[in-house]
């Protein structure tokens, strides 16, 4: 007969298993010794504040607390600590060790009112609303060199490419304005991520507040947070402020990765038109004549890896259950934090890369020459000189074009008799266009310079640009300062209503 009695009457075996304790409790105890122990403390502190101008505890109560809450600050290394599965995780040991220095009684009042529930989403935000600070101000500071090189380099000509092939002259200045426009919205996207985790989950304890008087106000206000979230559940069941983060994240670096692999094109020796200094050159251990701009390559697989890595945090959240879950916790913020680690290494070398980066001239001259990239103004010229359509202006184009492609010759010099003879034949008539005027009409500088409107290459046209994204870059600083300031503001704050707890013990 099938032995049907109630295992739970007669299991007999200790937690923790030690297979278990190995895969599971130990690694989560190392990974919050690491990287939550300051986050820990301040909601301790915060919570305690709380507690006591609530009147949930006593003076009395909350400053013996106090007192030995900083204690374990200042007598415990949380390097030193080595799991051993006397506690199950290191909120029961700092629990443990309160308890020692109060009593089991007094020192299990801390707790009041509170669940790891919402304080893990706390600290977790806490954790993740630090590492923006620092990721910000390096996009910021990115952000701030390609605006200033854009200005330097805004008469700069290159060579600008479609589809891998030349396309039209422009400008150094006016490509990384470009780059400059997408950074910016990727930042304004790593703000709107941090104002979503700039919200309190505190208080609302395993999922629903709690019957005590607490306020939820008062903690958010301490921890530098803007405000509590609104709804409880959704403090310990939402995970958008981990999506957002990396959402954010991941769509930034995926847009760096596209100018940094053009950086790699433009340096190769086929096309050379941007030269990286030597001390950003690595030489090869064999071939003596190798000049190999390796940080480029650096910089492309970094980002990767941060994309791969971000792109990992919204895997991980998928079809996961609308409830507090261990998916979104420990080793799963750990693992976001490797991209934090990638993404400052990439941002703080691109901007060193893109301050030393020059033009090589006489390339950029050839590749126009041998390309014949300045043939859409002559096009544009002939309808607005000689009143033709677009099309006939176009078609009288292309055969010069193809003219002076085949003879391997210039299109300042050697395209005017093609010119001829494809408008006599397209017109029956000669051209009002000169040679003097032709020469000018196709070359780089005049292509450039007519091209005035808003969001061309042309010198007043990139000096509004260039004016608007200083002021872009001023504000983004202000508002990074502005948050800054807030959470430094309540630590001091925190400091002292807690110093103030300690002083009435």
């Amino acid at each position: 007969m099938a032995n049907l009695q109630d295992p739970r009457l007669t299991d007999t075996s200790g937690f923790p298993d030690p297979v278990y304790k190995e895969t599971v409790l130990r690694p989560l105890f190392d990974g919050a010794k690491t990287h939550h122990v300051a986050a820990f403390g301040a909601i301790d502190r915060a919570h305690l504040v709380m507690l006591a101008e609530t009147g949930i505890l006593t003076p009395e109560q909350a400053g013996k607390i106090a007192v030995a809450r900083a204690a374990l600050d200042d007598e415990i290394d949380p390097a030193t600590l080595v799991y051993t599965g006397e506690v199950e995780d290191y909120f029961f040991l700092v629990e443990k060790e309160l308890k020692v220095r109060v009593g089991a009684e007094l020192g299990g009042r801390l707790h009041t009112a509170r669940s790891r529930n919402d304080i893990d989403h706390t600290l977790f935000k806490l954790g993740l609303r630090a590492r923006l600070n620092v990721l910000i101000g390096q996009a910021i500071a990115l952000h701030g060199a390609i605006v200033k090189k854009a200005e330097a380099e805004a008469d700069t000509l290159i060579v600008a490419y479609t589809h891998g092939q030349p396309a039209q002259p422009s400008t150094l200045g006016h490509y990384l304005s470009a780059m400059a426009e997408v950074l910016a919205r990727d930042i304004q996207r790593l703000f709107e991520a941090y104002r979503i985790v700039n919200l309190s989950p505190m208080g609302a304890a395993a999922i629903t507040t709690s019957g005590f008087p607490i306020n939820r106000e008062r903690v958010a206000e301490l921890l530098g947070f803007a405000a509590p979230l609104q709804n409880s559940y959704s403090c310990i069941a939402g995970v958008d402020y981990i999506t957002s983060t990396y959402s954010a994240i991941e769509l930034l670096f995926l847009h760096l990765g596209r100018p940094i692999q053009d950086l790699q094109f433009w340096t190769s020796f086929e096309v050379g038109q941007i030269y990286v200094p030597n001390a950003l050159v690595q030489i090869s251990s064999i071939m003596p004549q190798k000049r190999n701009p390796v940080p480029i390559e650096h910089l492309r697989h970094l980002a990767s890896q941060t994309v791969g890595r971000a792109h990992t945090m919204l895997t991980i959240m998928h079809n996961t259950p609308f409830t507090d879950m261990n998916d979104s916790e420990g080793e799963t913020q750990e693992t976001g934090y490797q991209a934090f680690a990638t993404a400052a290494r990439v941002l703080e070398l691109l901007t060193a890369l893109i301050a030393q980066i020059s033009v090589d001239p006489a390339r950029v001259a050839n590749n126009i020459r041998r390309s014949c990239i300045t043939i859409t103004e002559l096009a544009d010229s002939v309808v607005r000189r000689e009143g033709l359509s677009f099309r006939e202006g176009h078609e009288i184009a292309a055969a010069v074009a193809k003219a002076v492609v085949a003879a391997q010759g210039d299109l300042g010099t050697d395209g005017y008799a093609p010119f001829l003879d494809a408008f006599r034949h397209a017109t029956g008539r000669d051209p009002e266009i000169d040679a003097a005027a032709f020469a000018e009409i196709t070359s780089p500088e005049y292509f450039v310079a007519v091209r005035d409107r808003t969001g061309g290459p042309a010198p007043a046209a990139m000096a509004k640009a260039i004016a608007g994204y200083k002021t872009q870059n001023a504000a983004f600083a202000a508002d990074l300062e502005t948050f800054i300031a807030t959470q430094a503001a309540a630590d001091a704050q925190l400091a002292t209503a807690f110093n103030l707890l300690k002083e009435a013990a």
